[in-house]
């Protein structure tokens, strides 16, 4: 049985993973990065896949942060136990740290930096299982909601909440409350009034609704606005964005990504699917999952999702990270995921952050 814990880097390329999809080995970020340099040559094309966990190869669910520190990209991560092939049920699911990586040139190459510290903050069991971070960068301080899972459950029945952390370097966290009981994925955006605003999967019915408020990202109060499809079977992993002109949200169908539009991030409209069809890069030909959008300007926002590597068991337990360019067609979000393009991601533009006062006509 694999070791819950995040091994490091020389040890998880010392153990090898045979895969019966031909893939055959697994190679490292570098090793990525270099066969995608090859082909690519001078320019900056992203590779793809853009990212594999080195650790257990189940990268999943990221979010892209600024690190002011460092003046670079960090991203945080599900950090899925895909190498768990003799666990019964989902517990190779569950049981998960937080993967933390970098990029030192603008999105080209990833670092892995290891896993979020300080989580933990129960002793109820060996260890427990954090999913799903979602950062924003406001008073000098990370603020980070994460989805908690007790124990390792073999099945989806644990128990499920949003939690609060804050962080002063994105790699030590400290916890602050449980903010959302028996749900998950939270998504945060400001709002036109300057106050917070939260969306997330309402699994367990603890509280009633699918968003809540705040003026100050500690305390949170019900709001009359919902989540749109909030029925926890019409998907998860919502984010929000503001771009061209209007607010989106980004979720996962589990059938592609749905596409919502809204003027004052109450009023939304489903606008459509992406990411349905299969993609031709490699590691990209199944359909896109639990996205994570990074608006750098007016012309230019990425998208970042995962992807299973196979439609059965084991294999299929391997997710890959991969990036697109998002597209606007004068009505609606556009994502050709096959398309080429080059990134160099740099410090975002204030008013497309999720922690800016949006500026809405009246």
């Amino acid at each position: 049985m694999k070791t819950f814990q995040s091994l490091n880097l020389g040890v998880a390329l010392a153990l090898g993973f045979g895969f019966a999809f031909a893939l055959h080995s697994f190679p490292t970020q570098a090793a990525d990065t270099a066969a995608a340099t090859k082909v690519n040559g001078p320019s900056r094309r992203p590779p793809a896949p853009f990212y594999r966990d080195p650790v257990h190869d189940g990268a999943a669910d990221a979010t892209l942060v600024w690190n002011r520190a460092e003046k670079c990209w960090w991203m945080l991560y599900t950090n899925r136990r895909a190498d768990a092939d003799d666990e019964k049920g989902v517990k190779w699911v569950h049981g998960t740290d937080l993967g933390i990586a970098s990029t030192p040139d603008g999105g080209l190459t990833w670092k892995y930096r290891g896993i979020a510290r300080g989580l933990e903050f129960e002793t109820n069991g060996p260890r427990n299982t954090f999913w799903a971070p979602e950062v924003v960068d406001f008073g000098g301080r990370y603020h980070a909601f994460i989805s908690y899972v007790r124990g390792v459950p073999e099945t989806w029945k644990g128990t499920r909440d949003i939690l609060h952390y804050t962080s002063t370097n994105l790699l030590d966290w400290k916890f602050e409350s449980i903010v959302v009981p028996g749900s998950i994925d939270a998504c945060v955006h400001r709002l036109p009034d300057g106050r917070w605003r939260m969306w997330f999967k309402n699994e367990q019915k603890k509280i009633h609704g699918t968003v809540l408020d705040s003026d100050d990202l500690f305390t949170w109060k019900p709001t009359p606005s919902e989540m749109p499809d909030p029925d926890p079977g019409k998907g998860e992993g919502p984010d929000v964005f503001r771009w061209k002109g209007a607010f989106w949200m980004v979720k996962d169908l589990w059938r592609g990504l749905g596409v919502y539009r809204s003027p004052d991030l109450d009023r939304w409209q489903f606008m459509g699917v992406i990411l349905d069809q299969p993609g031709r890069r490699p590691g990209d030909q199944r359909i896109g999952q639990h996205p994570g959008v990074l608006v750098q300007d007016a012309d230019h926002a990425y998208l970042i999702y995962f992807v299973h590597q196979a439609e059965k068991q084991p294999a299929y337990r391997h997710t890959w990270l991969q990036i697109a360019k998002l597209g606007f067609d004068g009505r609606t979000l556009t994502c050709d995921r096959d398309a080429e393009f080059e990134i160099d991601l740099k410090e975002p533009a204030p008013e497309f952050t999720s922690e800016n006062v949006p500026v809405v006509a009246r």
